[in-house]
């Protein structure tokens, strides 16, 4: 099996796609920041703070939409890619066309793909919050204890690249219900806490590092030019804040990605999966009961 290392260089396409939409987006936001700040200067103090919070709302709306029908995209390929690197220890020429014939395949629409994302993300939320109570109800469960006895930001961070993991079994399972594979992907991971989590502690310490060096640059740079426009200092805040999520979403998070995917794989397939699990989770996330239900339905409407 491929190092992640390995993988995540040989994937290297999705990073820098990655990077160019955020760069985009970034760029959209500071060239619309000076064109409100100057139209808000026609109406006096009380025009720029108005102009700028609606150059906000706008901001984050574009960035929501681009976001939901192009970033969840590029990133659905980038998972496809590298489940494929992982189990196959190869990747195609043209990896853009054979991860998009992966995602349509699997999920046919982006619709689907989307709901499937949202569920195992919120899936993932709800039990985190329930970790007290998975450690009362699931004692048995090797690696529970372990988890909780962590820092909750440790876990926020590592636990936010589970529903890549869990796409990604996804490709592995092809012949039932993306749901069903999303449902018994999340209580593989589950299963293994201790492993997956042990495996990600040190990257983890480098993405906080990393992260917060990604703000504090940029916002040293914005900060002095807009001391020199006579700009207020949380504009530099923000946009330093956008560049720091540009970087991150683009060489940070790929890679935690790839790293957490690469010990996933390692374990999933020898994993047996413990069948009481799923209605323990079930009663602990709404979100996961939801996704759950799905994968019956579909399995008993379709038949596999």
């Amino acid at each position: 099996m491929l190092k992640a290392r390995d993988v995540y260089l040989k994937t290297m396409k999705f990073v820098w796609l990655k990077l160019a939409l955020g760069s985009a987006i970034f760029l959209f936001a500071l060239l619309t920041m000076f064109l409100f700040w100057w139209l808000g200067s026609l109406g006096g103090g009380n025009g720029i703070v108005m102009a700028l919070t609606i150059w906000l709302i706008l901001v984050c709306a574009v960035y929501g939409i681009v976001q939901r029908y192009v970033g969840y995209m590029i990133k659905a390929g980038h998972v496809a890619m590298v489940t494929t690197a992982v189990t196959t220890g190869t990747l195609p020429e043209n990896q853009f066309e054979a991860a998009k014939s992966m995602v349509k395949e699997r999920f046919l629409t982006s619709n689907v793909y989307f709901v499937v994302d949202r569920l195992v993300s919120g899936a993932v939320s709800q039990l985190q919050k329930g970790l007290q109570k998975v450690e009362d109800l699931l004692g048995k469960i090797p690696g529970v204890s372990f988890l909780v006895s962590f820092a909750q930001v440790f876990v926020h961070i590592a636990l936010n690249y589970i529903d890549e993991c869990c796409l990604g079994y996804t490709f592995l399972h092809r012949e039932q219900s993306a749901f069903k594979s999303a449902a018994d992907g999340v209580v593989i991971y589950f299963q293994n806490w201790k492993t997956l989590l042990k495996n990600a502690a040190v990257t983890t310490l480098i993405v906080m590092g990393v992260s917060l060096l990604a703000w504090l640059l940029p916002f040293l740079i914005f900060a002095g030019i807009f001391a020199l426009l006579h700009i207020h200092w949380i504009f530099a805040f923000v946009l330093a804040l956008m560049v720091a999520a540009v970087i991150k979403s683009a060489f940070v998070d790929s890679y935690m990605m790839v790293k957490m995917m690469v010990s996933y794989m390692q374990v999933a397939p020898t994993t047996e999966i413990t069948f009481d699990l799923y209605d323990k989770l079930c009663k602990l996330s709404g979100k996961f009961k939801s996704l759950f239900d799905k994968g019956q339905q579909e399995q008993q409407q379709y038949g596999r």
